[in-house]
């Protein structure tokens, strides 16, 4: 269902990584795990974080092949503390998770701690303004904030707005916030849990 309702959107979000084949890219929320599928076919190596054990466990029935392979590394995790050294990614995805995460500076920063120098971040949402007419939506504890916020948060974190897309997807109007952490042989900051 997951993957079924957001196709379009991770489709995108993915293709917005512009991937050559042999970056390591990192999932975040992967979810129903479609972005996952895509990724293994872009990508060199794939991590999946998820904070749902059933998404969790549903990849790992899924993908055993690639995990045992090693092509394919999935965790538990949260945006904001995610299992991964710092610098050890070069393209990370995310779509429609950002309404769950309370700190999103912390998300943000937890993001450019693991993107390595030149990598690029891309960040799917839908829009807000059509969300925040969703009593559904809102009563359900979704954290609806404006783009302009995410914005700013994405470039306090040190990750630089690229380009910014917009098409329609369910029904909704959908964002892709696309940015980077600055140029290939920057020094990534440490990581402060080493």
């Amino acid at each position: 269902m997951l993957n079924r309702r957001n196709h379009t959107a991770v489709v995108k979000a993915v293709a917005a990584l512009e991937l050559s084949g042999g970056e390591t890219a990192l999932d975040i929320g992967f979810g129903g795990g479609l972005g996952l599928t895509l990724l293994l076919r872009e990508a060199g190596t794939v991590h999946g974080v998820d904070i749902s054990a059933t998404m969790l466990e549903r990849a790992r029935e899924t993908f055993r092949k690639e995990i045992a392979t090693g092509r394919l590394v999935v965790s538990e995790g949260s945006m904001t503390a995610l299992p991964l050294a710092a610098g050890s990614v070069d393209a990370i995805v995310s779509t429609n998770t950002v309404y769950f995460v309370d700190d999103l500076g912390k998300a943000f920063a937890e993001v450019a701690r693991v993107l390595a120098p030149g990598g690029r971040f891309v960040l799917g949402i839908g829009d807000p303004d059509l969300m925040g007419r969703s009593r559904m939506l809102t009563e359900n504890g979704f954290r609806i904030r404006p783009i302009a916020e995410i914005e700013a948060t994405l470039d306090a974190a040190g990750l630089a707005l690229s380009r910014h897309e917009r098409f329609a997807h369910s029904g909704l109007g959908f964002h892709l916030l696309v940015a980077g952490n600055g140029e290939p042989g920057a020094r990534p900051e440490p990581d402060p849990r080493s």
